[in-house]
Order: C-alpha cells, then structure tokens, then sequence
C-alpha cells in the first residue's frame, strides 16, 4: 500500500493512574510520537491516544489513604499529565480514562460478546480474605514467610530471595500488609475467559507468528505454546474477575463481581479512540472497520503477555479488529544501573523541565539510541552532553549560523536561484538519502535513521570548511546593482562580483548552506518538532514534509536568523540528579533510620498505654476518627475514669467498632493541638510504609494482653 494513503491508529501502553510520569512513561511516548511523526509527514492518517489507567484494588486503597474518592484520586493524578506531555512535544490526539462512560460500555460488550461464543467459565476458587479489611487481597498485599527458602515478609506469588513462584495460599504464617491481620481462606466465585480453548490456542499461535511482533518476542511468545506429554498445547485460562469492595466496572448480571484491571485497561485503546471520532463526527464502528486501518501498539517488555495473548484474543474472539503490530522496547537505565532515587540515578522528567533543559535534547537523546529490538537503553550523562553538543549545535545549528548572517547582510536575505554544480551535487546527494531515512525511521531504527543524518550533515560541515564564506567575504567586491525597495520595504539584492566575474561565490555557499540545512531539519522534524517550527518561520515556508526535501527553494527570501539551540553545560546537568547526602540503609520499612538521639532525649517524651473507650466517626472529615481515651489518669466526681480526646488521621485503615476496646500507645506530653473539629490531646502511634503509594497500610500500636491503662513504655 502507497504511505500516502496509510491509516494508523496508535497507542501507547496506558500508564496506572496512581502516580506522577518517569523517565519510562516518556521512552515510551517521544518513540512513538517520533514514529507517528515521520506517518504524518509522509501523508498518513493518523489518530494518536492514550489514557489513564484507572481501575483496580491499588487505587481504591491509595485513594482510601489520600482521603478522597477513587475519582477524584485519579482525576488529580491525571491533571498533572500535561506539563509532561507539552513539555517534551508529546502530540497525542487525545488522552481519556479507562473510568470514562465509553469503556464501561466496550468492556462490558467485548465481556457479552466472549460470554456469547461459550469462551466464559464460572468457577470457584479459594483465596484469602482480610477480615478487618473486609476484602479479598490481590497478591500484592499479601506477605509471609516463603515456602522455599523460608524468608520472612515475601509477597504472595514470589519471593525476592531465592526466585521461587508460588501461590499465595502456600505462604507460611501469611499477613495482610493493609492491616497486619492473619488472611483467612474464602471460597468466591470468579469469572474465567478460557484462552485454554482450542480455538484461542490455535488461534494465538498463528496470530503470535506471522510477523505482527518483533522476531525476539515472537521466539519468547512461542515458548508459551510448549506441548505437554500428552501433545496438546494448554494455554491457562485468566481469571478476568475480583470481588467487591474494588474500583472497576462491574460484570453484567453478576452484582459485586468487578472486572480485573487488565480486562478493561487496554480497551482503554479503544474508548479513546471512540471518544475521539465521536467528537470529530466520524463513525467508530466504520473506522475499525476499514480494511486499509492499521493497529499499532507501543508497549514496554514487561506487558508482553497482556498485549500478545489476552488482547488479541479478547478482541478477535468478540469480533473486533485485532493489532496489527505490537512494538515492544525495553527499559531505560542511568550509567548502567536502574532508576533509583536513593542511589542518585533517577531522573525526574518534570525536574529536567522545571531546570529550563531543552525537551529536544533528550527527545534526540532518546532517539539516537533506539532501535527495533527489544533492548535496554541507557542514558550516560557525558554521553548525553558530547551527542547533544556535537550533533545538534556543533554539526547541524551551526550551519546555518554560519551562513544566514551573510545572506542578511550582503544579499538582503534572498537565496540565489542557481547554486552551480558543485552545490547541486551536495543538495542533491542530501536528497537521495530522503527514501533511507523515511524507511529507517519507519522500522523504528531511530539510531540508524540519525547516524545517516549527521553523515550528512558531516558532508555540509566539510563543504563550509572546503569554500570558507568567512573568507569569500573578504574577497569580495562590493554589492553592486543594488534596486529600488520590494514589496516588504528590504532593498532588492543584488550580484557581488565573484571569482571569474560570474556572479558571487559567496552567495552561492550560503543559499547552499541553508538549503542543505533545510533538507536536514526535514530529515530531523520527526524528532525535533518544536525547532523545526521555529526553522520554517526563519525561512518563511510552509509545515514541512518528506516531499519538500525533493524540491529547491530558489529566488526565495528568508527571515533573520534567531538563536536556535544552546549546548548542554554538564555542571547545570548535575542538578538533574537526586543525590542524598548520606547513602541511606537498606530497612524493611523504605525509610533511613533517623539521626541518633541521646537516652535523655527520649526520656523526654512520655509514651503512655491507654485504652480505646469509644472510637467514634467525626462528621464532615473523610481522613478523622475521634477517639477517647482512658490513659489511668484518675476518675472524677462520680468514679468514672477521667477521658482525653485525640484526633487521629487513621480512618482510612480502621472502622470505629474495630478500635473501641482495643489498648494502644500515646504520647500523652504532646502539646494539646486545637483543631476544625475540637482539641486533640495527645497521639497516638501508628506505623506506615515511607512510600505509602506503593506499600499502602497503616497500622495503629497495640500492646500485649496484661497491659492496662497508664503504664509508661520505657
């Protein structure tokens, strides 16, 4: 098929709504806003989504925490999307959520439609269940000690010390990490979309293998398909199902059953899409249905199955269009290593606007180390400083730099119409390599595709070195024929004397400087969008493509020259990176030990037992429970024990009837704190994570049985 009559729709994975972008998120999106970039400038149609991912237990237990609704936990998380998306020239047609009323609809026909063709099994199963909590618990919120190597404070499906898989049933002395308490095993009944169907096997195994994923993944896709003994291919069936109490979109005729996340998470694709085309008055179900549509999907490595086994059959198995490509890259690293804040290796996209560095030179960054496999890349900063310097001020800018001055002052900004042969040779030698970019490019062999760019622009640089219009300048005559004003009010450039009295050579150079540099900034818009724009308002031409590199501007006058782009100065660079000050201890907990403390200092603060008489709600606060407290300070006039009253910010973690009776600790010297809802007299303790978005949890100290109100902890 023509490039010029190709339709694209594409994505990029959908990033969980519970947290800022990182440096992944954006890999991610400049690789295929490059990619959709070159379509366009190639004359392609493209849509261009992507969405929040918004459903699931984490969510529902951060919003919990955060004191806020699901919605609007998510809808904050999703208004700090843009500064990351202008600011490094992310070009998304449109960015929905997975929450929105177009993906309840899609996920629950694709659910019908799987229902319908006999490929949804009911089945119970056993799992755990946190009684304080009062919900079944997603593996992650499940720890104990491994059954393999017997470590302690394992996640329920692996464990972090000797690799080993398991079941979070197998667990040994198993506790929920949301409220400490001991899982109990229940018995629920779940949905099952069975992919161990042979249809779905035969299916995905041609699907897997005919060229729609890279060579890599399709090799690591077909060890899924391994036969048993028996000769058969058995794919597991996928438990599409969780149970209230969970943020998601429920199941049709199945009242407290939810789908799982990853159900409705990438028909996010589709819903934003459809909210898309609806806006712009254009049939979805006719788009999808054109044959001369193409699917394409960026994705990193560690999604692989959901995009390579569910997706597809979810979507051909409901009668929709499948993807016609899933891309898959892999991770980005700093010197070697993986991101991590503590270790000084993180790098904080928002930080690196926010410090004034240019977009455009990570974009390039980025790119110039991509490529169509599924590897690793890196981002060293000396390398990123000598490439930004070298390749884009040093060997691309600075040809025009060079040039535009003397076109503005000796030639009134006009190109000359005929740059001799030399020059045609240059110009056109830049021209052939139009096709091997556009296809570089479009194979995602970003790398390449730059590598042959600054080879031209290498090629340039030698002809300005060769011809040396600095000196041309000093040589020649003076303007002659100057003619009475134009249209614009600049006078009419006339022909300097040159060598052989033909004209001037000066001229010539320069017009084939900026043509030259023309032809490159087409070659590098893809991946430098917003210089491109400020060249095409220089030289007073329209938004360029591929086909205006083919083409001569001739007798054409330019605009002045602005500075373009600055070099990376490597000491500012350095504030990009969270050094702490002190190496920080590895600690269960995710926080440093504080700084040591003298036996007085600690002395100083009055750690009393007290006991819960009431623990009570607190109208208009969605974070307070109001707890009185008997703390052995008495009785009054009528022999009732004397009561103090504490605010405390837990009710995220605790219903008023799980605390009421309960013992805990109090810092009962606590300066009294007046508050909205009245004065709170003390504290009490409660232990958490230090990063509670991943490792949500609270949970309120309890002392041992015999303990009573108003002994001193020492």
């Amino acid at each position: 098929m023509a490039a010029m009559t190709r339709k694209l729709f594409v994505t990029t994975a959908l990033p969980y709504a519970n947290g800022a972008f990182h440096i992944g998120h954006m890999m991610e999106y400049i690789q295929a806003d490059i990619w959709v970039r070159v379509q366009r400038m190639r004359g392609a149609e493209v849509h261009f989504v992507c969405a929040d991912d918004a459903h699931g237990a984490p969510i529902m237990i951060a919003a919990e925490k955060a004191g806020k609704t699901p919605q609007a936990f998510v809808a904050e998380i999703a208004a700090g999307r843009k500064p990351y998306l202008d600011g490094f020239h992310i070009a998304f047609d449109h960015w929905h959520s997975t929450d929105a009323p177009e993906n309840h609809a899609l996920a629950r026909e694709i659910y019908l439609a799987l229902r319908k063709n006999e490929l949804i099994d009911v089945r119970t199963i056993e799992q755990f269940f946190d009684p304080v909590k009062g919900m079944f618990l997603p593996d992650r919120y499940i720890k104990g000690e491994c059954p393999r190597c017997a470590s302690p404070d394992q996640y329920g499906d692996n464990c972090e010390n000797c690799g080993a898989v398991y079941a979070p049933t197998e667990l040994k002395h198993p506790y929920s990490t949301l409220t400490g308490a001991k899982p109990e095993l229940r018995s629920s009944e779940h949905y099952f979309f069975r992919l161990s169907d042979p249809r779905c096997v035969e299916y995905l195994k041609t699907w897997t293998q005919d060229g729609k994923l890279q060579p890599e993944v399709a090799n690591k896709v077909k060890e899924w398909f391994a036969e048993g003994d028996d000769g058969k291919v058995v794919l597991g069936d996928w438990d599409i199902s969780r149970d209230a109490p969970y943020f998601g979109i429920e199941i049709p005729d199945a009242p407290g059953k939810y789908f799982y996340v990853w159900l409705d998470a990438p028909v996010g694709y589709l819903a934003s899409l459809k909210h898309l085309l609806e806006r712009r008055g254009v049939d979805f179900e006719a788009y999808l249905a054109d044959p001369a549509l193409r699917q394409v999907h960026f994705i990193g490595k560690d999604i692989v199955t959901f995009h390579t086994l569910f997706w597809p059959a979810m979507l051909h198995f409901s009668g929709r269009k499948v993807p016609d490509n899933v891309y898959v890259h892999g991770f980005i690293t700093v010197s070697g290593d993986k991101m991590s804040k503590s270790r000084g290796t993180g790098i904080s996209p928002l930080r690196y606007l926010e410090l004034g560095f240019d977009a455009q030179w990570l974009r390039y960054y980025i790119a110039a180390k991509l490529n169509a496999r599924v590897e690793d890349i890196d981002f060293n900063p000396d390398d990123f400083v000598a490439r930004v310097n070298a390749d884009l001020v040093g060997k691309y800018v600075n040809i025009a730099s060079r040039a535009a001055g003397f076109l503005a002052k000796r030639f009134a900004g006009e190109l000359s119409a005929d740059v001799g042969v030399e020059g045609r040779a240059l110009l056109d030698g830049l021209r052939a390599h139009s096709g091997t970019v556009q296809q570089l490019y479009d194979e995602r062999e970003f790398g390449k595709a730059v590598r042959e760019i600054m080879l031209l622009a290498d090629r340039v640089n030698e002809y300005v070195d060769a011809h040396k219009p600095w000196e041309l300048a000093k040589h020649e005559g003076q303007r002659i024929g100057a003619g009475p004003p134009q249209a614009d009010g600049a006078p009419s450039a006339g022909r300097a004397a040159g060598a052989g009295g033909h004209g001037s050579a000066l001229h010539d150079v320069c017009t084939v400087c900026i043509e030259a540099f023309r032809v490159l900034t087409v070659y590098l818009k893809p991946i430098l969008p917003a210089l491109a724009q400020q060249v095409e308002a220089f030289l007073r031409v329209e938004p360029m493509g591929f086909a205006d590199a083919q083409r001569a501007l001739g007798r054409h006058r330019i605009g002045a020259f602005q500075h373009l782009m600055q070099r990376v100065d490597p000491a500012q660079l350095e504030r990009l990176f969270e050094t702490p000050t002190a190496p920080a201890p590895a600690h269960p907990g995710g926080e440093a030990i504080a700084a040591e403390i003298a036996i007085g200092d600690f002395a100083k603060i009055d750690l009393r037992i007290a006991k819960i008489v009431l623990a009570e709600e607190v109208p208009g606060s969605d974070k307070l429970l109001k707890l009185t407290l008997d703390v052995g300070e008495g009785t009054d006039a009528q022999g009732q024990p004397l009561t103090r009253t504490v605010f405390s910010g837990i009710k995220s973690a605790y219903a008023p009837e799980q605390l009421t009776g309960k013992l805990t600790v109090l810092v009962a010297n606590l300066a009294p704190r007046k508050m909205k809802f009245g004065v709170s007299q003390g504290m009490v303790l409660a232990a958490s994570h230090a990063d509670e978005k991943t490792h949500p949890g609270l949970y309120v100290l309890e002392p041992w049985p015999g303990a009573t109100p108003g002994l001193r902890v020492r």
